[in-house]
């Protein structure tokens, strides 16, 4: 029931029991799917097979013999002897016609024949050309890929600690797959793979294809685009070619390698680019994050393994998949691109440069109802504002409601979020609010989010 007098309180993170290393893309709403191609084990079947059966020729009914009376045998032989020589005569000559027209048809043949051979030769039908963005050069056959791919990609685990439904602490062992991206042992992978791990201090282990087993640190992470970067202790390791994610194009062909289930190391699954510039929202963050579809098989465990290109060049970081059951063929990756970017930030700075930050707390549990009970309007609730920050700078209050950024209606905590997302810091931006029965505009230049902002 409503209560009025009820403080606003920030909304706890609910908990979750899932083991980290699994990874599913979500759609916000239910639907439901359906599949055509059950399977049924031939020994429990109900169904006979269909099975295609020629017809059956009928038997032949044996005539009754000739039961004539009143010719003798010497008769009949006699009438045979005659027809035989009188067939024979006429028949010789017939043949011996029929035979010289066909010889004189077939050497008129031949001779036809010789005399267009060159032009046949000549004659060939060329294939179409094709497109010059879908020409390689250098493509690699998929036995050689995946020998490369075995010295490049790596298994990621960690030691995950979590309350399961009866508040009981279980450690369970996370699985995923990363790829090395310098020779001195830099590793990328997805965030979701080692996040827990980083944020609580857990030891993270990096396996490579020989079996060797290292200590990882984590140098950075970045959760609003699922992309961390892994530091091992080793050197002389085989770095995966970056490719250009750019110039992809629907049908190309893509490999996958690594760890799913995080039991069966190494495997690799082939398809096809089916779509690019999806926006998909995983389960593990509420962002949407572009990515890029693809057809070949990813599973719990491949997560931030390589999508490697019919050159052998990574084109993505393999990354969700869909959560409903009997979906097949719908896998998703991050473009190598933005993943690119993402790590050189990471490496050079140890955070994602250039991220608009505001300095306020925003109150999740505001919404319509409550909007609708105090006739206040729809937007961002204000529980704090960070000493020094933008905000405080631009005059933002404890208690306002931000209800526009540049003419952009702002509805609650995820439009505030995604609205700062699609500015840079040093931006300047008008902000509408709402405070003490009236609106007012302030100019915000947002600050730049570093890792100790939040």
């Amino acid at each position: 029931m409503f209560d009025p007098e009820e403080e606003f309180t920030p909304e706890k993170p609910e908990q979750n029991d899932r083991v980290n290393g699994e990874y599913h893309y979500k759609n916000g709403y239910s639907q439901r799917i359906y599949s055509d191609a059950h399977y049924v084990r031939a020994d429990e079947s109900t169904t006979p097979p269909r099975y295609y059966t020629p017809p059956q020729k009928p038997e032949r009914e044996e005539k009754p013999r000739s039961s004539r009376k009143g010719v003798g045998l010497g008769a009949v032989i006699a009438s045979c002897l005659v027809c035989a020589m009188l067939g024979g005569i006429g028949g010789s000559a017939l043949v011996a016609s029929v035979l010289t027209r066909r010889i004189d048809d077939v050497s008129q043949s031949v001779t036809e024949l010789s005399e267009r051979q060159p032009i046949l030769q000549q004659t060939t039908v060329a294939a179409p050309a094709a497109a010059a963005s879908t020409v390689y050069t250098g493509e690699m056959s998929a036995g050689d890929l995946y020998d490369m791919a075995c010295q490049q990609v790596v298994g990621v685990s960690t030691a995950v600690t979590y309350t399961n439904f009866f508040g009981m602490p279980v450690s369970a062992a996370v699985s995923g797959s990363g790829f090395i991206i310098t020779a001195d042992g830099y590793i990328m992978t997805n965030c979701h793979v080692v996040e827990d791990a980083y944020k609580r201090g857990l030891e993270v282990s990096v396996i490579l294809h020989d079996g060797t087993r290292y200590s990882a640190q984590v140098v950075g992470i970045e959760p609003d685009n699922d992309i961390a970067i892994l530091k091992i202790d080793a050197t002389g390791l085989n770095a995966a070619t970056l490719g250009n994610s750019d110039t992809m194009r629907v049908g190309d062909s893509v490999y996958a390698v690594g760890n799913p289930l995080g039991e069966l190391d190494f495997s690799m699954t082939s398809g096809h680019v089916s779509a690019k510039d999806r926006r998909i929202v995983t389960d593990s963050h509420n962002e949407a994050i572009p990515m890029f579809q693809f057809d070949a098989a990813i599973n719990s465990g491949n997560s931030g393994g390589p999508v490697y290109n019919a050159r052998g060049e990574v084109v993505g970081v393999a990354t969700a998949k869909p959560a409903s059951s009997g979906v097949e063929g719908i896998s998703f990756a991050i473009p190598i691109n933005d993943a690119a970017i993402i790590a050189k930030d990471i490496l050079t700075t140890g955070y994602v440069t250039g991220k608009a930050w505001l300095g306020v707390t925003v109150n999740s549990k505001y919404n319509q109802m409550y909007a609708q009970y105090y006739g206040w309007p729809l937007g961002a609730y204000i529980d704090s504002v960070t000493s020094g920050s933008c905000a405080e700078t631009a005059g933002i209050q404890a208690g306002d409601i931000i209800t526009a950024i540049d003419g952009e209606e702002i509805t609650g905590y995820d439009g505030l979020r995604a609205a700062i997302k699609r500015h840079s810091a040093g931006e300047t931006v008008e902000v509408e609010l709402y405070r003490a029965d009236e609106s007012r505009t302030v100019t915000v230049t947002f600050d730049e989010e570093r890792p100790e902002s939040n």
